[in-house]
Protein backbone atom coordinates (compact mmCIF):
# COMPACT_ATOMS: atom_id res chain seq x y z
CA UNK A 1 0.00 0.00 0.00
CA UNK A 2 1.01 3.55 -0.21
CA UNK A 3 1.74 4.14 3.75
CA UNK A 4 4.21 1.39 3.07
CA UNK A 5 6.44 3.90 1.19
CA UNK A 6 6.34 6.51 3.65
CA UNK A 7 9.89 6.90 5.42
CA UNK A 8 11.40 4.73 3.44
CA UNK A 9 13.73 6.52 0.90
CA UNK A 10 17.05 7.20 1.91
CA UNK A 11 17.54 10.71 0.53
CA UNK A 12 15.65 13.93 1.16
CA UNK A 13 15.30 14.85 -2.58
CA UNK A 14 14.74 11.49 -3.94
CA UNK A 15 11.63 11.28 -1.40
CA UNK A 16 9.03 10.33 -3.78
CA UNK A 17 6.22 10.03 -1.18
CA UNK A 18 6.95 13.16 0.10
CA UNK A 19 6.91 14.74 -2.81
CA UNK A 20 3.82 12.71 -4.11
CA UNK A 21 1.96 14.51 -0.52
CA UNK A 22 2.93 17.64 -1.41
CA UNK A 23 1.57 17.35 -4.74
CA UNK A 24 -1.87 16.02 -3.26
CA UNK A 25 -1.92 19.00 -0.57
CA UNK A 26 -1.33 22.05 -2.69
CA UNK A 27 -0.16 20.87 -6.14
CA UNK A 28 3.57 22.22 -6.08
CA UNK A 29 6.95 20.40 -5.68
CA UNK A 30 8.53 20.85 -2.21
CA UNK A 31 11.88 22.16 -3.59
CA UNK A 32 12.73 24.39 -6.85
CA UNK A 33 10.87 23.25 -9.68
CA UNK A 34 13.06 20.58 -11.81
CA UNK A 35 11.55 22.44 -15.25
CA UNK A 36 14.16 21.14 -17.74
CA UNK A 37 13.87 17.49 -16.53
CA UNK A 38 9.79 18.04 -16.89
CA UNK A 39 9.81 19.23 -19.95
CA UNK A 40 11.97 16.73 -20.93
CA UNK A 41 10.41 14.45 -19.80
CA UNK A 42 6.90 15.58 -21.60
CA UNK A 43 8.87 15.80 -24.55
CA UNK A 44 9.65 12.16 -24.06
CA UNK A 45 5.93 10.91 -23.83
CA UNK A 46 4.77 12.85 -26.53
CA UNK A 47 7.30 11.20 -28.84
CA UNK A 48 6.72 7.81 -27.67
CA UNK A 49 3.06 8.65 -28.16
CA UNK A 50 3.59 9.67 -31.84
CA UNK A 51 5.54 6.69 -32.41
CA UNK A 52 2.67 4.38 -31.44
CA UNK A 53 3.73 3.25 -27.87
CA UNK A 54 5.89 1.40 -25.87
CA UNK A 55 5.20 -1.55 -27.90
CA UNK A 56 5.94 0.07 -31.69
CA UNK A 57 9.24 1.37 -30.25
CA UNK A 58 10.39 -1.87 -28.73
CA UNK A 59 9.48 -3.36 -31.97
CA UNK A 60 11.34 -0.96 -33.72
CA UNK A 61 14.74 -1.46 -31.27
CA UNK A 62 13.97 -5.43 -31.94
CA UNK A 63 13.96 -4.79 -35.68
CA UNK A 64 17.67 -2.45 -35.42
CA UNK A 65 19.19 -5.56 -32.90
CA UNK A 66 18.81 -8.10 -34.62
CA UNK A 67 19.16 -6.54 -38.23
CA UNK A 68 22.82 -5.61 -36.50
CA UNK A 69 23.31 -8.85 -35.00
CA UNK A 70 22.87 -10.45 -38.48
CA UNK A 71 25.27 -8.44 -40.23
CA UNK A 72 28.45 -8.01 -37.76
CA UNK A 73 28.20 -12.06 -37.67
CA UNK A 74 27.81 -11.83 -41.01
CA UNK A 75 31.17 -9.57 -41.31
CA UNK A 76 32.70 -11.91 -38.73
CA UNK A 77 32.00 -10.61 -35.25
CA UNK A 78 30.18 -12.75 -32.86
CA UNK A 79 27.78 -11.49 -30.10
CA UNK A 80 29.01 -11.72 -26.55
CA UNK A 81 25.02 -12.66 -25.39
CA UNK A 82 22.94 -15.05 -26.99
CA UNK A 83 19.44 -14.23 -28.71
CA UNK A 84 17.47 -15.78 -26.21
CA UNK A 85 18.79 -13.53 -23.72
CA UNK A 86 19.56 -10.43 -25.36
CA UNK A 87 18.03 -7.23 -24.68
CA UNK A 88 16.75 -5.01 -28.16
CA UNK A 89 18.24 -1.89 -26.31
CA UNK A 90 22.16 -2.44 -26.81
CA UNK A 91 24.22 -5.15 -27.72
CA UNK A 92 27.80 -6.62 -26.50
CA UNK A 93 30.69 -7.94 -29.53
CA UNK A 94 33.72 -9.59 -28.80
CA UNK A 95 36.69 -7.93 -30.31
CA UNK A 96 36.97 -9.72 -34.10
CA UNK A 97 40.47 -11.83 -34.15
CA UNK A 98 43.28 -10.49 -36.70
CA UNK A 99 44.89 -7.61 -34.11
CA UNK A 100 41.75 -5.79 -33.00
CA UNK A 101 42.02 -2.95 -31.39
CA UNK A 102 39.00 -0.53 -29.79
CA UNK A 103 40.76 2.52 -29.43
CA UNK A 104 41.51 3.30 -32.92
CA UNK A 105 37.98 1.43 -33.98
CA UNK A 106 36.39 3.96 -32.11
CA UNK A 107 38.04 6.65 -33.51
CA UNK A 108 37.25 5.69 -36.88
CA UNK A 109 33.48 5.10 -36.10
CA UNK A 110 33.70 8.16 -34.06
CA UNK A 111 34.70 10.32 -37.44
CA UNK A 112 31.91 8.65 -39.24
CA UNK A 113 29.39 9.93 -36.87
CA UNK A 114 28.96 6.96 -34.59
CA UNK A 115 29.89 6.76 -31.04
CA UNK A 116 30.45 2.97 -29.31
CA UNK A 117 31.19 2.50 -26.05
CA UNK A 118 33.79 -0.26 -24.64
CA UNK A 119 32.83 -2.98 -23.44
CA UNK A 120 34.84 -3.47 -19.59
CA UNK A 121 32.04 -5.21 -18.06
CA UNK A 122 33.67 -8.45 -18.23
CA UNK A 123 37.35 -9.93 -18.50
CA UNK A 124 36.89 -10.81 -21.93
CA UNK A 125 37.68 -7.96 -24.52
CA UNK A 126 34.10 -6.91 -26.21
CA UNK A 127 32.76 -3.44 -27.12
CA UNK A 128 28.83 -2.25 -27.33
CA UNK A 129 26.20 -1.11 -29.74
CA UNK A 130 23.35 0.80 -28.77
CA UNK A 131 20.43 1.44 -30.84
CA UNK A 132 17.89 3.19 -28.98
CA UNK A 133 16.62 6.59 -29.19
CA UNK A 134 16.75 8.41 -32.62
CA UNK A 135 18.13 5.93 -34.94
CA UNK A 136 16.26 4.24 -38.23
CA UNK A 137 17.41 1.48 -40.22
CA UNK A 138 19.43 3.16 -42.91
CA UNK A 139 21.45 4.67 -39.61
CA UNK A 140 22.17 0.96 -38.71
CA UNK A 141 23.09 0.14 -42.42
CA UNK A 142 25.47 2.82 -42.63
CA UNK A 143 26.98 1.73 -39.21
CA UNK A 144 27.76 -1.43 -40.93
CA UNK A 145 28.67 -0.62 -43.50
CA UNK A 146 31.39 1.28 -41.80
CA UNK A 147 32.35 -1.14 -39.75
CA UNK A 148 32.55 -3.91 -42.49
CA UNK A 149 34.98 -0.80 -44.37
CA UNK A 150 37.14 -0.60 -41.30
CA UNK A 151 37.58 -4.02 -40.78
CA UNK A 152 38.75 -5.21 -44.41
CA UNK A 153 40.86 -1.68 -44.37
CA UNK A 154 42.09 -2.09 -40.95
CA UNK A 155 42.41 -5.38 -38.92
CA UNK A 156 41.86 -7.76 -42.18
CA UNK A 157 44.46 -6.47 -44.20
CA UNK A 158 47.47 -7.23 -41.31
Amino acid sequence: TLSTCENTARSVALDLFAQWETMEKDGKWRFTSPTHAVAAFLEALLELEEFGGIEKRHDHYLLLNQYLRKEMKRIGIQTYIDEACQSPIITTFYYPEGGFQFSPFYEAMKEKGFILYPGKLTDVDTFRIGNIGDIVLEDMKRLVNEIECYMNEKVLQK
